[in-house]
């Protein structure tokens, strides 16, 4: 049995830090004694591990998510008036990427199971101005990219996967193959299924830098190098500049880092899975699990739902719950800590009112900012920690009845 009461922080980084600081220190030491910082060793040889990793042939290192998603959208050439389709659930990185660059995000709603683009719904929405799609994978799991593939296809528009928070998270593609390539019926990362794909590694993330660190992932050699030249101010040259880029170069600090951490990113990732199991488990014993089907008062949490063709990291574990505002805040008075990922959709954000959305465009967005809560979830999420996490859940809406 758990102690009557427990801290339990919603992450854990800390922990994860004692347990590989030797390694930590002997990779930063290293770089103070080379005394490279800008583009050396360590970057080159995290972009060749990166791209091993996720199977895709090319990575470049940005100075963060962020900016792998601008330049991304800089390297298929988005400019003002291309209209840019994404979901409006999701950070705000997203879509301000595309305003930025004077394009147009055009929301399209999510599916309420798992949260990830409604992928049936965007056809309706693609116009002569439609350059590019933005899914997000969000929480851990990609969105269904097979059918978002051969849509693009068939209109002709680029893909860019916003990965930041499913590193590691595998789609099962079916016959159709990735555009018009051979991978038909394999395993695919998140990444490596679009044009581009855009990783993050922001210190909560499930492979985390010690400050702000990105990533753009790429098939194509040319859309790569692309890249490569925006990032250093749209020259690959000393002071000849063939474009007009920025200054997003991934820090040889973060990359000696990441190197280390990329190692053990495998055995995090099967962790926060078990750790997710435990929790689907604990849920139901304690009899407060619905289903996307049967989902009430007497069923107060709906765990979360992995689709079939993917697997899923749990970089976040976020339950629908009833009551979501009262209950975390009760969890927060028992020393649980929660997050909310996100309040309030993009579309109804202040600085997005010029593209017209109001109030109830997008339901199923808008009820997921009312209904979702971020629980503890970290590799070294503890049993007690976890069934201490339950029970406070439990005790909450056992004094609704």
């Amino acid at each position: 049995m758990p102690a009557a009461s427990m801290h339990v922080p919603l992450l854990d980084l800390t922990a994860q830090y004692t347990a590989i600081q030797a390694d930590i220190r002997q990779a930063i030491d290293a770089v103070l004694e080379s005394q490279r910082f800008v583009l050396g060793s360590n970057v080159s040889a995290f972009e060749t591990e990166v791209a091993r990793f996720c199977r895709v042939p090319h990575a470049v290192g940005v100075a963060s998510g962020s900016d792998a998603l601008l330049l991304a959208l800089m390297a298929i050439g988005v400019s003002h008036g291309d209209e840019v389709i994404t979901t409006p659930f999701t950070f705000f990185a997203t879509a301000a990427a595309v305003v930025r660059l004077g394009g147009v995000p055009v929301f399209v709603d999510i599916d309420p199971t798992t949260f990830n683009l409604a992928v049936e719904q965007v056809k309706a929405c693609i116009t002569p101005r439609t350059k590019a799609i933005i899914p997000v994978h969000l929480y851990g799991q990609c969105a269904d990219m097979a059918p978002l593939l051969a849509l693009a296809r068939e209109h002709g528009l680029t893909v860019i996967e916003d990965a930041a928070q499913v590193i590691g998270a595998e789609y099962l593609l079916p016959q159709a193959g990735v555009n018009g390539g051979d991978t038909a019926g394999t395993w695919l990362r998140a990444g490596a299924m679009g044009e581009l794909g855009c990783l993050s590694f922001y210190p909560s993330k499930a492979l985390g830098a010690y400050g702000d660190a990105g990533m753009v992932l790429a098939r194509d050699p040319a859309l790569a190098e692309r890249v490569r030249a925006l990032r250093m101010h749209g020259g690959l040259g000393k002071y000849r500049h063939d474009m007009v880029g920025v200054n997003s170069r991934l820090d040889e600090l973060q990359a000696a880092v990441l190197r280390v951490k990329l190692r053990y990113l495998e055995d995090w990732i099967t962790a926060r899975q078990a750790r997710a199991a435990r929790y689907d488990q604990l849920f139901q014993e304690a009899r407060l699990a619905g289903t996307p089907d049967a989902w009430d008062d007497s069923c107060p949490v709906m765990v979360p739902v992995v689709a079939p063709p993917c697997t899923h990291i749990f970089y976040v574990y976020a339950v629908r719950v009833r009551h979501r505002d009262r209950l975390r805040a009760y969890l927060s008075e028992h020393g649980v800590g929660t997050d909310v990922y996100y309040p309030l959709p993009l579309h109804l954000q202040p600085c997005f009112a010029p593209l017209g959305y109001r109030e109830g465009d997008f339901p199923a967005a808008e009820q997921a900012a009312e209904e979702t809560l971020a629980l503890p979830m970290y590799p070294e999420l503890s049993e007690a920690q976890q069934v201490y996490v339950v029970q406070q859940v439990a005790d909450f809406y056992r004094q609704q009845t």
